[in-house]
């Protein structure tokens, strides 16, 4: 399993990343290549989110509105060397920035203190949305076990080192960034331990070229189950079309075209931008523990 095979850069021993895992292990890989690594597929997963993030608020902006933390938090999971969170942040910024140049709005104009993404030539870019007041805080979490020092270097945020097996535990990070905040600001949110992960809602969880790396299922199954007690969608970032997310996991996959639950296995309702395929999936816990709480209002 690889997290992709494009020409190699900073941070890559190898060309081909199978050869690199079948080298070095995938472990060790990462221990060598940590601080420094970067993802080649950065243009495609980029496209990817700024379309998932434009349908999502697009259709999901009037439930946000009605939740009580007033936040939203995702989670950047495996996270490299921030390029989910990167893409967060530009596709925040810009629009703020649309809707402050189309509606003569007097809010305060976004200044980014982080340096300027390069441009991304190879074919049009998707444009974000026009984002309002009505736009809660943005905030990022992320974790990485190998990589939080190349995180921290490319996006000046924290990052903690748990691992897939520590979150399948219970486990979150217990920092998170507010990038609505000129500098970020960082805040500490209470020491996590074991069972915590349901007394949270997260907006997010997203999971860039790495969920295919849980190769035993037993393994993927409690890590997802568990990020089903508390995040309302999963959103999978992948050179291909692994892992297969199975009925009963917690989840439920979803077609961001007709914005509803579609079958699986099949590619209904996928993005697939530059070689990168994104898939979607929404909690069934979450959404039934939402469903108990209006019933109960009512």
């Amino acid at each position: 399993m690889s997290r992709g095979n494009k020409a190699p850069i900073v941070g890559i021993l190898s060309s081909s990343m199978r050869d690199n895992y079948g080298e070095f292990g995938v472990e060790e890989y990462y221990k060598k290549v940590g601080a420094t690594y970067r993802n080649p597929h950065f243009p495609g997963i980029r496209s990817c989110l700024f379309s998932w993030f434009n349908r999502w608020w697009q259709m999901e902006h009037l439930n946000i509105s009605r939740q009580p933390d007033n936040q939203i938090l995702l989670f950047d999971m495996a996270c490299g060397s921030g390029e989910v969170t990167l893409s967060f942040a530009e596709w925040w910024k810009a629009g703020k920035r649309i809707h402050v140049e189309s509606s003569g709005s007097k809010e305060t104009p976004i200044i980014d203190s982080q340096p300027a993404l390069a441009p991304l030539r190879r074919k049009p870019q998707t444009v974000p949305v026009s984002l309002g007041p009505e736009f809660p805080p943005p905030r990022v979490a992320a974790a990485d076990p190998f990589t939080s020092a190349a995180y921290k270097d490319r996006t000046s945020l924290e990052c903690s080192s748990l691992s897939f097996k520590e979150i399948a535990e219970g486990y979150f990070p217990n920092i998170y960034s507010d990038i609505s905040k000129v500098p970020i600001q960082v805040d500490k949110i209470p020491e996590n331990s074991e069972g915590q992960g349901s007394q949270r809602a997260i907006e997010m969880v997203i999971c860039s070229f790495a969920l295919h790396l849980v190769e035993n299922p037993s393994e993927l199954f409690s890590l997802l189950w568990e990020l089903s007690t508390y995040v309302r969608w999963l959103v999978v970032l992948a050179p291909h079309k692994k892992p297969e997310i199975k009925e009963g996991w917690g989840w439920s996959k979803w077609d961001v075209d007709t914005w509803q639950a579609c079958q699986v296995p099949g590619s209904a309702g996928e993005l697939l931008r530059d070689r990168v395929h994104c898939r979607v999936y929404r909690s069934l816990n979450v959404q039934n523990e939402m469903e108990r709480l209006l019933d109960q209002t009512l």
